[in-house]
């Protein structure tokens, strides 16, 4: 019996969750100690900061959930609040310095993935795929 054909969504979260585990395994070992779920709303908090409900929207989980992660993160000096200067109301989540350094330890291992996937791909395929995907990103990523 062969197994069924997988769909396109699988096929490109593979690679994703490779890359993934290579880069908390490089955090860990740095001795940074980050969930998968904080670390996949990490990722997505702007330089300048992000709202509470745009990061949950993105993370594709609940307001209550984000700031909870938020929270974790914050304790741990991932990221911190400030005013936002559009709104004196709201808050902005942004990169603190230890969060940066994360972001800092976790490139390298991003190019290292992307190199072997060049490796094994050939430049050319890469490049396709690559371009590919960020055709495809504007249809899929409201926040492009």
């Amino acid at each position: 019996m062969t197994a069924p054909e997988q769909n396109t969504g699988l096929l490109l979260f593979y690679p994703y969750r490779a890359m993934e585990t290579r880069v908390l395994a490089a955090l860990a070992e740095a001795g940074h100690e980050v969930t998968l779920a904080q670390a996949r709303l990490l990722q997505r908090v702007a330089r300048d900061g992000s709202r509470l409900t745009d990061l949950a929207a993105q993370a594709q989980v609940t307001k209550q959930t984000a700031g909870f992660l938020v929270d974790q993160l914050e304790r741990r000096g991932y990221v911190e609040r400030a005013p936002d200067p559009r709104d004196g109301r709201a808050r902005l989540i942004r990169p603190a310095p230890r969060g940066l350094e994360a972001a800092a330890l976790a490139a390298p291992v991003v190019a290292q993935v992307e190199a072997e996937w060049t490796a094994h791909l050939g430049a050319e395929t890469m490049a396709a795929l690559r371009a590919a995907l960020v055709r495809l990103r504007e249809i899929t990523d409201p926040w492009a």
